[in-house]
């Protein structure tokens, strides 16, 4: 009499994502030990994540001059550094793809032109020297109907923040700011009066959009000048700009006149005093919006403000402690929420207010320890986070590490953490999510778009290995026979198959190239397995003999994709029953 064939069926594998808290345990096998490259499809399989191309020539590498040739686009020689920055300007008819290196700005994406800050009067070029490429923007329309006249700020730490708008052709000074109608130590508000006959400084007609400081076509606000005001956050919410995190000055928030983003000192402007709300000098990391109301993230604390548009009833509404910002770009509105990096890992806003008498729950508490060793080994300025609606999830990059955790959204777990996969060998250093939802970053050369299955056109390897599993029989050693995978793609496809035993990382791995088309191997009597049913379906299926034995089992599977999508839908793991231990 033949003995008996254990058999366990993984029906949708990885589909609990990461779990590196537990993987030497024996935890849900829905959980996944290793997922690299991987995302979870809209029928929550786990499916190679797509791929890059490029949508620029290679230019701004760090050591060397561009490499397509400075005549042919328009690009300055330079030896370092890279462009790290990309940024969509929304504007009517063409938008402006703007990146920027830490020495210079340039726009267009196929084609390339380096631009500079222009002065005052639009008649020449300003001396403005750029040391960094770590920019945040913020953008506010000024006017109204056809008159509407898109403004982006931007801001990094020990610059003079910039506007890139329409260029004026009227070299005529910025209207006059005068008076002050109270001043109030903790919410400063300023009046405006412009002096009679004096040139609207957002009327520009000149077609040509640029670079100008802000303190040359705006106001500052009161106490500051180009000298001072160099903030590091900016937020456009509410219709008012926002500034923050000033060396010097980083418990103040700066808010712009309503619906002018370039006044500081007119109007309903004025700043929010930190100095009594956040305590031990916290600084303010990075400023949000949402459902109504102002946040604002420090190092070690949060607080949310009332009424940011009606600024004469701004009111501090809560303050949770003991909760703060690792990485100001981390800071991404869902919609329904804000994302954001804590010093103990991915946050909801949402959660935190809800449980903030509690040790609250990160979104990443299936990957809490290496999300916190990636935070302390990067610096601030190289950890980068997106959401993007269209794909459903949130990226999590640590450029220096060449590290990518993808978080997906469109389906939490039932403890309201996020599933999780890695992506690996992608140095990405600044991501955009364009006004047609595709999603644009910066890599180490090129500004590239999240699109098609091969990275820059060669191929990248998905990797899935699975948690361990007794197979229900925890007194027995297994020896383990065969293997079967069943998969949804349609080209040629080059799997290694994987599988090892008790905790060891020693695998025995197996080749194994299955043609293009839709192959159907299950049909073996001798484990009385019957044949898939197929055709139509679209799925490909293989099967493998296996050796070894163990008292724990660990299986994988490894694919390079070259252009096609692939989605792993079951393992099924056969083994005889040993002896007892």
């Amino acid at each position: 009499m033949a003995e008996q064939v254990l058999k366990q069926s993984l029906s949708a594998p990885g589909f609990f994502g990461l779990n590196l808290q537990s993987a030497d345990e024996y935890t849900d096998f829905r959980f996944a030990k290793e997922a690299k490259n991987i995302v979870f499809d809209a029928s929550g399989r786990i499916a190679a994540r797509k791929g890059w191309k490029t949508l620029s020539p290679s230019f701004g590498v760090a050591n060397g001059v561009a490499e397509y040739g400075i005549a042919q686009y328009n690009i300055d020689e330079y030896s370092t550094p890279a462009v790290r920055f990309v940024y969509e300007f929304i504007k009517e008819g063409d938008n402006i793809v703007i990146s920027a290196s830490g020495s210079s700005f340039f726009t267009g994406v196929s084609d390339p032109v380096q631009v500079y800050v222009r002065n005052e009067n639009n008649d020449g070029d300003l001396a403005y020297a750029v040391s960094d490429s770590n920019w945040q923007v913020s953008s506010l329309p000024y006017g109204e109907g056809a008159d509407i006249q898109p403004h982006a700020y931007f801001v990094q730490a020990g610059h003079e923040p910039l506007v890139f708008h329409e260029l004026p052709l009227d070299p005529t000074a910025v209207a006059a700011v005068v008076g002050s109608e109270y001043n109030d130590a903790e919410y400063n508000v300023n009046e405006y009066n412009a002096a009679p006959g004096t040139f609207d400084s957002h009327s520009h007609d000149s077609g040509v959009f640029g670079f100008q400081r802000l303190g040359d076509i705006g106001t500052l606000p009161l106490g500051h000048n180009l000298n001072s005001f160099k903030p590091n956050c900016t937020l456009a919410a509410f219709g008012r700009v926002w500034m923050a995190d000033i060396e010097g000055d980083r418990q103040t928030i700066y808010f712009s006149r309503l619906l002018d983003g370039s006044d500081f000192q007119g109007g309903d402007s004025g700043f929010i005093a930190l100095n009594s709300v956040f305590p031990s000098y916290d600084r303010i990391v990075a400023l949000g919006a949402h459902n109504g109301f102002l946040v604002v993230f420090g190092t070690n604390n949060i607080a949310i403000f009332a009424n940011p548009i009606d600024v004469t009833r701004l009111e501090l509404q809560d303050f949770i402690p003991n909760v703060g910002c690792a990485a100001r770009d981390t800071v991404q509105n869902t919609g329904t929420d804000i994302i954001f990096l804590s010093n103990t890992g991915l946050a909801s806003l949402q959660r935190v207010v809800i449980e903030k008498s509690l040790p609250y729950r990160e979104l990443s508490k299936n990957i809490r320890d290496s999300i916190i060793a990636a935070t302390l080994a990067e610096p601030e300025s190289g950890i980068k986070g997106i959401y993007s609606e269209a794909e459903g999830f949130y990226l999590l990059s640590f450029s220096s590490q060449s590290k990518v955790y993808c978080f997906d959204t469109k389906l939490p777990l039932q403890d309201g953490s996020l599933r999780v996969t890695e992506w690996d060998n992608l140095q990405l250093y600044s991501f955009v999510v364009t006004q047609n939802k595709e999603l644009l970053f910066r890599t180490d050369e090129h500004i590239a778009k999240y699109d098609g299955y091969k990275d820059n056109d060669q191929p990248y390897t998905l990797k899935y290995y699975t948690n361990y599993t007794d197979l229900q029989q925890p007194n027995n050693i297994k020896i383990l026979k065969k293997l079967g995978y069943t998969y949804r793609g349609q080209d040629t496809k080059n799997f290694i198959t994987a599988w090892g035993f008790d905790y060891s990382e020693d695998f025995s791995k197996q080749a194994k190239t299955v043609p293009g088309g839709f192959v159907y191997e299950y049909n073996i009597a001798e484990y009385g397995v019957g044949e898939y049913g197929g055709g139509t379906t679209k799925n490909g299926q293989f099967m493998v003999n296996t050796s070894g034995s163990g008292n724990v089992v660990q299986v994988g599977l490894e694919a390079e994709i070259n252009g096609n999508y692939l989605a792993l839908q079951k393992i099924d793991i056969y083994a005889k029953q040993g002896k007892v231990l």
